[in-house]
């Protein structure tokens, strides 16, 4: 066989196992190694650090179902709350305008405290200073949840973030 057979050969191949797969898709067959994860609340939080994650990308996103899917216990019941007195639309608002100004983010590995319950620090980064909070977690069906937060405290940082290099 010569390397030119060998070539069209292996692209028949190709293009018939995507059109295999293509055709598999369309009629119900699921890979679940090939999909794309959906929205922060639908991805099961293995770590606790993934529902920090989770609930600062709904944040960013200002999708306020997908937030309140990270809280658990009173936290979530006073969320809820917030969201009913501000409106959907305002709370979604809110979320945008509080994160936008988070530079980044730095989370500490969890202390778990039991098999469902963990703590962490997560320190976010802002423009003009650095706060710290220690956030805990605690295991509900399965994923990971905010039960409760510390009050912020304050980091002094010797350099602010985007102070030119010299």
């Amino acid at each position: 066989m010569t390397k030119e057979r060998q070539k069209q050969l292996v692209t028949l191949v190709v293009l018939a196992l995507a059109a295999g797969l293509a055709l598999a898709g369309k009629s119900g067959w699921r890979f679940p190694y090939l999909r794309r994860p959906g929205p922060a609340a639908s991805i099961p939080t293995q770590e606790p650090q993934e529902a920090i994650y989770a609930m600062l990308e709904a944040a960013r996103r200002g999708d306020v179902p997908a937030y309140l899917a990270c809280y658990t216990g009173q936290m979530l019941s006073a969320l809820e709350a917030s969201v009913a007195e501000s409106a959907a639309e305002g709370f979604a608002r809110y979320l945008r305008d509080s994160n936008a100004a988070i530079k980044g983010v730095a989370v500490r590995e969890p202390e778990l405290l039991s098999g469902t319950e963990a703590k962490l620090r997560v320190e976010y980064v802002y423009q003009d200073r650095n706060e710290a909070q220690t956030v805990y977690l605690e295991k509900v069906a399965g994923r990971w949840k905010i039960a409760r937060i510390d009050s912020a405290e304050r980091i002094k940082t010797l350099v602010p973030y985007g102070t030119p290099v010299r």
